[in-house]
């Protein structure tokens, strides 16, 4: 249930633009040319320069900009040269076709070719913990921010893609259980030591719902591909909201989301009328969504009836794909409109997804990037005096 701390207004999903230095650094590693503890140093000048943006411009909660992850998909790589500091292991990259990765348009629609390896992550043995993901990147963002800090995790629904009938069943028999031994991983090393360290909001990512279920031709190629996606869909809600069961003193998010790759590439397309009935009223634990409407690909305000009565729900009306600043007066208006099925007092605003999913990034400045966290906060001063 929500928390007794004030409700952040102003919210931002995770992921901030990395720096052409960081990016530099990061690849003098994955060469040999930089060690761990030297790529640390220069990673602990990025997050301290993210905590800086964020609380110059006034966000009422504020992350690492997620700048020590290769991806914002930290427990599994999607890619091997991200294993190195994966805080998981149990899973080997083998071959398969590009499945999901094919779905992936171009800012226009076209198709997109954002994956040309000939394999593919996907869990062979029991899951092992190898690295602490809490201590390695909260921890310092923690000892350093003044402002009220959260921290992102993928949702373990999000990991279904890592289950394969042939390479995995020995390790887990169906889909499901290892989804669940996600969930235990989250509920013990993540959750459990954020709430240690003094962390009170937790968000879990979780695009898979509008990526793999709103759009008809990506539901059709998961079809065609053997899921059953009535009973993942009901599956997925049930174990995401087990997952943040049984906590009190810290906040647990929910971020769906439409697919935000490097140069403003985007996954699917459709509102969330096709999930709503089904996944948010099992959404119970959580206290807040934050849910994508920064294009006409998402769909109208209607769905939002579906929410529970207590949950808070984040507009992310800002793009993070192009620069182009949006118009107070119009995101104002927005959320005006959304308070017909979800109660003023119940929302809040943000960007509708990180600046850089991944090490690429999309294509904003820096500049451009400050510009709409200042817009996200002028919105919510307005709104939320």
């Amino acid at each position: 249930m929500p928390q007794a701390t004030a409700v952040p207004r102003a919210d931002v999903v995770g992921s901030l633009l990395r720096p052409d230095y960081l990016r530099e650094a990061r690849r003098a590693f994955r060469q040999g040319r930089l060690d761990e503890a030297a790529l640390r140093a220069v990673e602990d000048r990025a997050v301290l320069e993210a905590i800086a943006l964020q609380e110059g411009v006034g966000l009422d909660v504020i992350t690492d900009g997620e700048l020590r992850r290769q991806s914002w998909v930290v427990t599994i790589p999607l890619r091997e040269e991200g294993a190195a500091r994966a805080p998981l292991a149990g899973y080997e990259f083998l071959p398969a076709e590009p499945g999901w990765w094919s779905l992936w348009k171009e800012p226009d629609g076209r198709p997109a070719q954002v994956w040309t390896s000939p394999t593919r992550p996907f869990i062979t043995q029991p899951l092992r913990v190898v690295r602490d993901l809490v201590a390695e990147e909260y921890a310092f963002l923690k000892a350093h921010a003044r402002q009220r800090t959260k921290f992102t995790v993928p949702a373990p629904s999000w990991h279904r893609i890592f289950w394969h009938p042939e390479y995995s069943r020995a390790a887990y028999p169906t889909p499901e259980a290892f989804l669940e031994a996600v969930a235990e991983y989250l509920r013990r090393e993540v959750i459990a030591k954020l709430i240690a360290l003094g962390g009170d909001y937790i968000q879990l990512d979780a695009p898979n719902y509008a990526q793999w279920h709103v759009d008809p031709g990506n539901r059709a190629a998961f079809v065609a591909w053997g899921h059953d996606m009535d009973a993942e869909l009901v599956a997925d809600a049930e174990i995401d909201n087990a997952t943040v069961a049984g906590f009190s003193g810290i906040t647990c998010a929910l971020h769906i989301c439409r697919g935000n790759a490097p140069g403003g590439r985007w996954l699917a397309s459709g509102g969330y009328e096709r999930i709503a009935a089904e996944v948010f009223p099992r959404l119970t634990n959580f206290d807040r969504f934050l849910l994508e409407y920064d294009t006409a690909r998402a769909g109208d305000f209607a769905p939002l009836r579906h929410v529970p009565a207590h949950t808070e729900v984040v507009l992310g009306l800002l793009t993070t794909k192009q620069g182009a600043l949006e118009d107070t007066d119009a995101v104002v208006a927005r959320v005006r409109e959304a308070s017909q099925y979800v109660p003023l007092e119940r929302l809040a605003v943000s960007p509708q997804c990180g600046f850089a999913s991944g090490e690429a990034g999309n294509p904003l400045t820096p500049q451009e990037q400050e510009a709409k966290l200042r817009r996200v906060v002028e919105v919510a001063r307005r709104l939320w005096p």
